[in-house]
């Protein structure tokens, strides 16, 4: 069975930002069936419901700042679960909150608190790695332990399947890995190698040096990654929603071209 689709809509913000009516219609037109927001990028709630339910596309999730979050939990999610998703992911932690800082601890525990908060406005919380998370503390992975301490019901994955390669595992073993706990697994294709931009390259550190690596992300189907061994392990998994994410363009592109060659491939794949 063939999995609905959704887009990140950071892979185009520059377009949202412009016209997010726009920007909605064209990404439903390039065939695919959802979208995960970052942002609201100057609409409220109540309009981009509106604008998902006349385009025809589901407002799968949306990536919302841990910090956000952390200073007015019920205020921020509430946006969310009015403008109807089902799932809100921690998208990423800045240095200070990562496993290699003291704080880890307490992030995680506040994590919990906002996992709890969002359960009782009707959504799930998911978190969405990169590869940092993929060191060890006394010998098991930040990210397990994470997922260890949380209990299932309050958190669950979404698997960025470039980042889980990039941190050293095999996308497909690592998606199977958390069977039952996976409802959303994002597609992400990249070629080269680990280097020191790479956060550069998602728009969040601006004084990363040159990338001596040839390190970028591409269309979902143009890098290195296995996406018909990722798709049969999200299946095995129990996944509901699979999503395309590119974080900066390549190979001559526009975000809008890469987004729509992605779509494109993964139609070819996903049956």
């Amino acid at each position: 069975m063939a999995f609905p689709v959704a887009v990140q809509v950071y892979s185009v913000r520059d377009d949202a930002s412009a016209d997010l009516r726009l920007t909605l219609e064209k990404i439903k037109k390039m065939g695919y069936d959802g979208v995960e927001f970052a942002g609201l990028y100057g609409n409220s709630p109540a309009d981009i419901k509106a604008m998902c339910a006349e385009i025809g596309l589901v407002p799968v999730s949306a990536h919302v700042p841990f910090i956000d979050m952390l200073k007015d939990p019920v205020g921020v999610l509430s946006q969310y679960a009015e403008i109807g998703c089902k799932y809100v992911a921690v998208p990423y932690l800045v240095p200070e909150h990562r496993p290699d800082h003291p704080n880890f601890e307490y992030v995680v525990e506040f994590i919990r608190i906002i996992c709890k908060v969002a359960k009782s406005l009707g959504l799930q919380m998911l978190y969405h790695n990169h590869d940092f998370e993929f060191m060890k503390l006394d010998g098991k992975y930040a990210l397990e332990i994470l997922y260890d301490t949380i209990p299932e019901d309050l958190l669950k994955t979404e698997l960025d399947t470039c980042w889980v390669n990039v941190g050293g595992e095999v996308p497909a073993d690592y998606v199977r890995k958390f069977a039952g706990r996976a409802p959303v697994v994002h597609l992400k294709d990249f070629f080269g190698e680990k280097s020191d931009d790479m956060y550069e390259l998602i728009g969040i550190d601006k004084k990363a040096p040159t990338r001596p690596s040839g390190f970028e992300f591409r269309p979902v189907g143009a890098g290195l990654q296995n996406f018909p061994a990722i798709l049969e392990a999200a299946k095995d998994a129990g996944t509901e929603w699979i999503v395309v994410e590119q974080d900066k363009p390549s190979m001559g592109l526009t975000p809008m071209e890469s987004i729509e060659k992605s779509i494109e491939y993964v139609k070819t794949i996903n049956k």
